[in-house]
């Protein structure tokens, strides 16, 4: 969603408020794709703090499926969004992309909400995201899911920098 922003650069002092929809319906992290389940509108406020400076502000949420990292089941995610970002008008595109802040957002005089957003998520991006606390993970042998039962596969598996114990052990067992 493109928010035009003449309005707010042009007059010092300017606060424009709106609730923008999102058009996000998938986040993509490092290649891969996650479906957004429901973005909910955002509270947007762009305030011209002088000299050509916009503030930027943005509440909402947005919730995506995200794969549990023990046995790969859908997991809702919510991702609480409180952005707050100071962008230099003045700076030219080149200026924009040699800064160490991120301008992506900033297109010609708009505001692109959803690559904002998009850059946020990034951000908060999880590093793993479990399904429940004691979630048992898939079987190493057959793959099934253990919380759904267990699937009678042998997962004793030793380690095999022991297996040389194991054997020495074996050898000398009293009876």
């Amino acid at each position: 969603m493109l928010v035009e922003l003449s309005k707010v650069i042009f007059h010092e002092g300017y606060t424009m408020q709106q609730d923008t929809k999102l058009d996000l319906t998938e986040i993509t992290v490092q290649g891969e794709q996650f479906p957004v389940l429901a973005a909910d509108p955002v509270e947007l406020t762009v305030t011209n703090s002088g000299d050509s400076v916009l503030l930027i502000q943005l509440q909402g949420k947005v919730s995506a499926v995200l794969p549990c990292a023990r046995c790969l089941e859908d997991v809702k995610y919510d991702f609480p969004l409180s952005i707050e970002r100071s962008v230099d008008m003045k700076l030219s595109a080149e200026e924009m992309e040699e800064s160490e802040e991120e301008y992506n957002f900033i297109e010609k005089g708009h505001l692109n909400v959803d690559q904002l957003v998009a850059n946020e998520l990034l951000i908060n991006w999880p590093i793993r995201v479990l399904c429940k606390k004691d979630c048992k993970g898939i079987c190493s042998r057959c793959g099934a899911n253990l919380n759904l039962g267990d699937c009678g596969c042998d997962r004793e598996e030793l380690d095999p920098r022991m297996a040389a114990l194991k054997d020495i052990f074996s050898k000398f067992k009293e009876v």
